[in-house]
């Protein structure tokens, strides 16, 4: 498809004034227990915008509702991690106010996941870097008992997988993992039904225990939980630190999870990003009124449907900004490169390299997640040789791990049975090798509000974003192309 062109001029405007990083701010931070009345409608403030937040339902009494209220003996609730201000989750930026605002006292901080490891001196910054540096969160789990691969500890920066109380060697064996909140948002798009066998292994699909039927496998970093109720249970038991959960506690919330859609409301210049006549994809109430399991991987309904609108040429600064998202949403429906070696995509029978464009794999229409079990090993987590730097060197932070695969076992399909990596991702569930390292795609919508990215926070913003996959997959974007990249991401 052809660009609509714009004059040297409007481009150096746009390269200079639309600049997405910004510090958020303010915070608007919901403090567990807190009560109030949470509005239909509402919207914050973003380093780029605002974002806006739908109850479809209508306003919320936050007073005793399982969703805000402390359900553990560490005073969270699932708001603490899921905040309306970030769209649904939380941003490292805002981890860091919070932190000076309480002297690490809010209970987001707490010991048990929000510290490196919880035999760490909790008053002190430095036990919870990586949720200040990077907006993780701890996730501990065993080996699996069918896992094809042992794991060794190469590295340990955060000091809980050493740990005698809390380690790989301890008398509760467990891999500790730090990762990103997923938004608690646009649900329906997440947790839409899936087929009852996962098209990309051939293997069938988990089944909600209720009512047996499959499940689309893509709410979880790593799918561990087949349902919202699973997971709401999960999280309450675990990083809220409850002894019980009911039954109406667990509906409760997973009905006003349900209900909540997220997106951006406003652009840099303020202009309202769902107006009439407008790329119909944006704002939180087209996220309510749209079907889900739609395929956007095509050239007349994309993912994020149609910029048509927003490619008039114009001299002023909201119209120059909307050409240039217009043109990044090409570039992501069209713009073709080389996908290769990546696990999942590249390994079940569509060659390597592949062709393709960013919607092949981001394919899932409104949010931009994929239709199928979407976990791929994009490189985010693995290191391509140990003996050379990562694409992004974070070993000074994150844990590194050591996986050696069984001689009986698939082997990962293009590093071999000896892997080098900073999180096994799904192989911590399903104990297979070809998964080591591999990561259930996130959706795309209110990104402005909760950096930094990847599941591992290694992305800073959305500058960092762009130039990873310009540089993983030998895009040869220009500085104009990444520009109008990360502007279109920034609307979503």
């Amino acid at each position: 498809m052809k660009l609509s062109a714009i004059s040297a001029c409007a481009i150096a405007v746009i390269s200079a004034v639309f600049t997405f990083g910004a510090q958020q701010p303010s915070t608007n931070w919901i403090v567990a227990g807190s009560g109030g009345i949470l509005p239909a409608h509402s919207d914050f403030a973003t380093p780029t915008g605002r974002v806006g937040m739908l109850l479809a339902s209508g306003p919320v009494d936050m007073k005793d509702h399982p969703f805000f209220t402390p359900l553990g003996s560490n005073g969270r609730a699932c708001v603490t991690c899921h905040q309306p201000a970030y769209g649904m989750s939380f941003s490292a930026e805002a981890a860091r106010q919070l932190w000076r605002r309480t002297s690490g006292k809010d209970p987001l901080f707490d010991a048990i996941d929000g510290s490196n490891c919880p035999d760490q001196p909790q008053e002190s910054e430095k036990s919870h870097s990586l949720l200040l540096n990077r907006g993780l969160i701890r996730v501990f789990l065993p080996v699996p008992q069918n896992a094809e691969f042992s794991i060794d500890i190469v590295s340990d920066p955060p000091g809980c997988n050493t740990s005698p109380t809390y380690g790989l060697k301890s008398a509760n064996p467990m891999v500790s993992v730090y990762r990103r909140p997923r938004i608690a948002a646009n649900l329906k798009y997440v947790t839409n039904p899936g087929p009852p066998i996962v098209l990309k292994l051939g293997a069938l699909a988990d089944k909600d225990p209720a009512t047996g039927r499959p499940v689309g496998m893509n709410m979880m970093a790593d799918a561990r939980e087949p349902t919202l109720t699973t997971q709401a249970r999960s999280a309450a038991m675990g990083h809220i630190q409850a002894h019980a959960v009911s039954e109406d506690q667990l509906r409760r919330i997973v009905e006003f999870e349900s209900q909540v859609y997220v997106a951006e409301t406003s652009d840099p210049t303020g202009a309202s990003l769902a107006e009439p006549g407008g790329p119909p994809a944006l704002g939180p109430d087209a996220m309510a009124a749209h079907r889900p399991g739609v395929l956007g991987d095509n050239d007349y309904d994309p993912v994020f449907q149609l910029f048509d609108a927003w490619k008039k040429p114009g001299a002023g600064e909201r119209d120059q900004f909307r050409a240039s998202v217009a043109r990044g949403s090409d570039i992501f429906m069209f713009r073709q490169f080389w996908l290769r070696d990546t696990t999942h995509i590249n390994s079940i029978g569509l060659g390597n390299p592949l062709k393709r464009t960013c919607a092949t794999c981001h394919n899932a229409q409104m949010t931009g997640q994929d239709l199928s079990a979407g976990w791929v090993d994009l490189g985010t987590n693995n290191y391509p040789r140990w003996t050379e730097p990562p694409l992004y060197s974070d070993a000074q932070e994150l844990p590194v791990f050591k996986i050696t695969c069984k001689p009986s076992a698939e082997p990962h399909p293009y590093l071999g049975r000896v892997i080098y990596t900073t999180d096994p991702g799904r192989a911590l569930i399903s104990g297979r090798c070809v998964d080591v390292g591999s990561i259930v795609m996130q959706q795309f919508r209110g990104l402005a509000a909760r950096a930094p990215y990847f599941t591992n926070g290694s992305a800073k913003n959305l500058r960092e974003l762009v130039d990873y996959y310009d540089r993983r997959f030998e895009m040869r974007l220009s500085e104009t192309e990444k520009q109008d990249l990360i502007n279109f991401l920034g609307v979503l």
